[in-house]
């Protein structure tokens, strides 16, 4: 427990507050200051002379009353016994190690088993030697080695630029990463699509192939129920031709070149509807089919069939010949619609599979 200081032997003599420095000869008077001599000068630059003539502020003279309470309370604690000063315990067990206490650690000494010296207190006994170079270090850095404010701040700037640095680094990847993962999406997107397109290509193509053999089957099929009208022949003219030899201005059939005599042939079954002379087409025979067509077979030279007589493919109804309005031996061979319009044979034989 700490007590006061014992006061001074020798009291202060008065020449240590006013500065008068007495001769040796001189003697001091011991000053006890009253209520009339410390009473405060009233009025502006108003001084009083004291002893050797000296004038002294008011300001002079508080000084002197506090040193002169200063000296007699030191002389009073001399004579009085030590007080002692304590805590309670929930005060004084929740107070900090003096020692911990960055500034003050360096002003408890460590020699003391009472008081270990922490890093703390290192530090700071570190920094109280250096001061001026040491000036902002943290107690981190001081514990680290840093023994110079400069050279941490510059080490402070490099870790941030590092940092810094690193971070870009780690957004460019990232960036990257990114780009290379869009590009292999659109990659993947491409080669998908391309599969599709491929895929459906295939498809479409396949479909079509099968439309197409399915057309063939369909056309075997009908050329095994029609036949061409001649067995042995020369196209002469086709339908649409035009020319003064025919009365319409232009062909209105497919002529079928042949030595008079041929045997002409059903294309199709049907009922013949007329067998006779017809004009300009000679002897002419009509066929009617099932779904009402006719075909006209002309310029024969002889008829094999009668009106309302059933006929199947391939049935001779007749032979070639040159009668009516021909310049020689043909067939000539015309299909018209149910309606009566006339169209063209060719069309209409490949329709059914047949390939004049």
């Amino acid at each position: 427990m700490a007590s006061n200081e014992p006061a001074l032997d020798t009291p202060l003599p008065p020449h240590s507050l006013y500065g008068d420095v007495p001769g040796e000869t001189e003697s001091w008077e011991e000053w006890d200051p009253t209520e009339e001599s410390v009473r405060p000068v009233r009025g502006r630059h108003r001084v009083a002379k004291q002893r050797g003539g000296l004038a002294r502020s008011s300001t002079v003279l508080g000084v002197g009353v506090i040193a002169a309470v200063g000296a007699g309370g030191m002389a009073t604690a001399q004579t009085k016994p030590p007080v002692s000063i304590s805590l309670p315990d929930s005060i004084s067990e929740n107070l900090p190690d003096l020692g911990s206490l960055p500034g003050v650690g360096e002003l408890v000494s460590h020699d003391s088993p009472d008081t270990p010296k922490t890093a703390a207190a290192r530090a700071d006994q570190k920094i109280a030697a250096s001061p001026l170079t040491m000036t902002g270090l943290s107690t981190g850095e001081a514990e680290a080695g840093a023994t110079d404010a400069g050279e941490a701040l510059r080490a402070r700037i490099l870790q941030q630029a590092e940092q810094q640095k690193a971070g870009a680094i780690a957004e460019a990847k990232a960036a990257a990463q990114k780009a290379a993962a869009e590009k292999a999406a659109a990659e993947a997107k491409a080669k998908q699509d391309a599969a599709a397109a491929k895929a459906a290509a295939e498809k479409k193509a396949a479909e079509e192939a099968a439309a197409k053999k399915a057309e063939e089957e369909r056309l075997a099929k009908l050329a095994a129920s029609y036949s061409l009208p001649v067995g042995s022949y020369t196209l002469t003219s086709t339908f649409g031709e035009a020319g003064s030899m025919w009365s319409s201005g232009h062909h209105t059939g497919l002529d079928f070149a042949a030595p008079t005599g041929t045997p002409l042939k059903a294309i199709h079954s049907g009922t013949i509807k007329s067998a006779g002379w017809a004009g300009a087409y000679g002897y002419r025979t009509v066929i009617t089919l099932d779904d009402g067509s006719e075909l006209w077979y002309c310029h024969q030279s002889s008829l094999a069939v009668s009106v309302g007589q059933k006929v199947s493919t391939g049935d001779v109804i007749g032979r070639v010949g040159a009668t009516g309005n021909v310049t020689g031996p043909h067939l000539h061979l015309e299909v018209h619609t149910p309606s009566g319009t006339g169209i063209d044979p060719m069309t209409w034989l490949q329709s059914k599979g047949l390939n004049p």
